[in-house]
């Protein structure tokens, strides 16, 4: 059994460790080189020891991430599995809600305003604008209020943050698994019929591209939600104006042609319009997208996910606070 004196901290060393460790900065370079020897005789070895909050190192924060893989999984199922869970169909809303959407818009704008003259297949143009924008869109929309949404548990457990965007993605991917599946059938079974090709093997890749430009726009917005609070409000108007505006239910180069190479060259840069239609190319064409838009999207994902990532990271010891 311990004695007393070994069971009870010194008082002097006691308050010398609590001025120390309650500065912003605190760590071992604050420390005297006495003091260090005395907190490691004591305590043992402090060096890894962090203030609870603080941004760490980039390659231990990869790794503290890499270690909450099961973390990242178990909430990404979690979340999806228990969305509809109180609704009669469950998670039948999955399949149900982009089907709506895309009769309806089918019907507004290729039945009332004829957006479909001169196109060989705009009910499947519309599907898989449809099905495929709203997992980018909820990538947006979801990362402006990620921070708001999730202070209680930011609050409550010490873990890398970008780990609310990355459940945020995988969350998404795996409540569209089902769509998507149900995208197919519908593109091969309503007339004109489109029939599997070789091409139909790019999808995975660039679903993949896909699933990168999402995270860095989780990220992204994640950060500028949290600088910007009010942001959350105006996210259903700028959902709709990138709808709008990335050929989602109707061929916008018709209206941008009219205004000048410029107006088609933001259009064509959008990487949103980029991933739908290479898309289309790949189911509706059956052909291999030009290497232009690889090229540009390989460089939208990369530039999105560095820049996202970076002013998340960087901002990381403020989230929660207020």
């Amino acid at each position: 059994m311990a004695s007393t004196s070994q069971r009870a901290e010194p008082r002097g060393l006691r308050s010398k460790w609590r001025r120390a460790w309650s500065t912003r900065q605190a760590g071992e370079s604050l420390l005297s080189p006495q003091l260090r020897s005395e907190l490691k005789a004591n305590y043992g070895d402090a060096s890894q020891l962090r203030r609870v909050g603080s941004r760490p190192p980039l390659r231990e924060y990869f790794t503290e991430l890499i270690d909450r893989r099961h973390f990242i999984w178990a909430g990404a199922r979690g979340e999806a599995l228990t969305r509809y869970a109180n609704e009669r169909l469950g998670m039948a809303w999955y399949i149900v809600r982009p089907i709506l959407d895309a009769i309806f818009y089918w019907v507004i704008f290729g039945l009332l305003l004829q957006m479909s003259r001169g196109m060989d297949n705009y009910i499947a143009f519309v599907i898989i604008g449809v099905f495929m924008f709203q997992p980018m869109s909820r990538a947006i929309t979801g990362g402006a209020s990620l921070i708001r949404n999730s202070k209680a548990m930011i609050r409550a457990f010490a873990f890398p943050r970008a780990t609310l965007a990355l459940s945020l993605v995988l969350r998404d991917l795996l409540s569209s698994l089902p769509a998507m599946g149900v995208m197919f059938i519908m593109i091969m079974a309503i007339p004109p019929h489109e029939a599997p090709a070789m091409a139909w093997s790019l999808f995975p890749i660039i679903l993949l591209l896909q699933l990168g430009l999402s995270l860095g726009f989780a990220l992204f917005f994640g950060w500028l939600g949290a600088v910007m609070p009010d942001l959350s409000q105006a996210m259903s108007f700028a959902s709709r104006f990138l709808m709008y505006g990335s050929a989602v239910i109707f061929p916008i180069d018709r209206f941008v042609e009219r205004l000048g190479p410029t107006a088609v060259a933001i259009v064509e840069a959008n990487p949103l319009y980029v991933v739908l239609d290479m898309y289309r190319a790949v189911l509706i064409d059956g052909a291999v997208p030009p290497i232009d838009q690889w090229m540009l999207l390989c460089i939208w994902v990369a530039g999105a996910i560095i820049v996202g990532f970076t002013l998340f990271w960087w901002n990381e010891e403020r989230y929660g606070r207020e």
